[in-house]
């Protein structure tokens, strides 16, 4: 057999390109996730096509993004196969079937050469997520019953799984196959796990989209009482898993009835918060804010209204916003008088004016700075204090 047969033959169809079949020399990839070598998708997009090659999909944007972690498996491959000696590192798919049946039969010995292997490059995490049996086999083990497994399997199980979480399609493939048996050893570790094995729970469950109302109730409880660590790497996770799932008015309710809000109060206040978890506090309190159960449970904590205008320009424009909206809807919307004379306590009027005059004319932060200028001139006024002079020039805003 020559040398060009052979290479023929053991180009991974992976690295071929849909149109001109050659291995791609600047993979890119288009909207629909399809990826093509540079030069080929070009000449198809400037001859007039909007539609994907391989789907015939219509493309929503013609864009072209550069496939990085591809590239560089091609040249992976490409050195593997060059005169040189191949590097030690490429791992062959007969290994992953080995391990893979391993992991299948109960023998979890590799679990930790996995995690090893993975941790080394993005390309190593790319090769696996690509092999569909690999995955299949770890939510195999985290379907089965779990009672006779020890809990340090499934955490490198999870391990694994938030290891290659962020390479193509995975998540796609974790929503398809964990089903609602699977729930069971995410809560053992969540509840019994070392600190970053909770943390990779929280991430999986998250990134798979958890729309399992049950699921979600069952979470809920045990995630609030994480939020009460005040540790900031669990406290991002779980708010980030809260806000994914807080999309319905019920689960709305149930956080505010569990306390939610007092628990948010803490964090705010807690001068050792990282920014990333103030930001994402504020973005759940202005979800919250959305239901009658949330806005009275903010109106009745005695710090949640204080603690938001106090943040307010200390957290990103967006974050800023989230506080706006919170004060705006309870303040103007409902007209919350517990939450102005609160509001006036924190001076917030001063704030509002400062984060109103740092956004631009038409923008809706501002429009409800402009709402929430005039009732809080009227509080401010009504308890016997000072009303700076301060003219909006602008005419009365209407809720949405």
């Amino acid at each position: 057999m020559g040398r060009n047969e052979e290479l023929y033959i053991t180009v991974p169809n992976l690295f071929r390109c849909p149109i001109s079949l050659d291995v791609m020399k600047s993979p890119v990839s288009l909207c629909t996730g399809v990826t093509y070598d540079r030069s080929s998708i070009q000449h198809w997009l400037e001859s007039g096509h909007d539609t994907c090659p391989a789907t015939m999909q219509v493309l929503s944007s013609k864009d072209i993004i550069p496939n990085l972690t591809l590239h560089r498996l091609i040249n992976l491959w490409n050195d593997h196969h060059s005169s040189t000696p191949p590097p030690a590192t490429i791992l062959s798919e007969k290994q992953v079937r080995i391990w893979t049946e391993e992991i299948k039969s109960g023998r979890f010995e590799s679990l930790v050469k996995i995690v090893e292997f993975l941790r080394c490059s993005d390309a190593k995490k790319r090769f696996l997520a690509d092999c569909d049996l690999f995955i299949g086999s770890l939510v195999y083990t985290l379907a089965k019953d779990t009672g006779g497994v020890d809990i340090v399997v499934i955490e490198l199980i999870i391990r694994v799984l938030d290891l290659i979480l962020l390479q193509n399609g995975v998540k796609e493939k974790l929503h398809r196959l964990l089903n609602h048996n699977c729930l069971s050893p995410f809560l053992l570790v969540i509840k019994n796990g070392n600190l970053t094995s909770k943390i990779e729970s929280i991430r999986v469950l998250e990134s798979i989209s958890l729309s399992n109302y049950h699921h979600t109730q069952t979470l809920i409880p045990i995630l609030l009482d994480l939020l009460e660590t005040q540790n900031n790497s669990v406290n991002d996770a779980v708010l980030s898993f809260l806000i994914s799932v807080t999309v319905t008015r019920s689960v709305k309710t149930q956080l505010a009835q569990l306390k939610l809000v007092e628990t948010i109060s803490k964090i705010l206040s807690n001068q050792n918060a990282t920014v990333s978890v103030i930001e994402k506090s504020m973005k759940l309190l202005s979800i919250v804010a959305t239901c009658a159960d949330g806005r009275l449970a903010i109106s009745e904590d005695p710090m949640c209204a204080g603690c938001i205008v106090e943040r307010l320009m200390k957290v990103s424009k967006t974050a800023t916003e989230d506080g706006v909206m919170v004060l705006w809807s309870l303040c103007c919307l409902f007209k919350d008088e517990r939450v102005k004379e609160k509001v006036v306590k924190s001076k917030g009027l001063t704030k509002v004016l400062l984060v109103m005059q740092s956004e631009g004319d038409g923008n809706s932060a501002r429009k409800m700075c402009v709402e929430l200028v005039k009732v809080l001139r009227v509080a401010v006024k009504d308890n016997g204090g000072v009303v700076m002079c301060y003219d909006t020039k602008t005419t009365h805003i209407m809720p949405c």
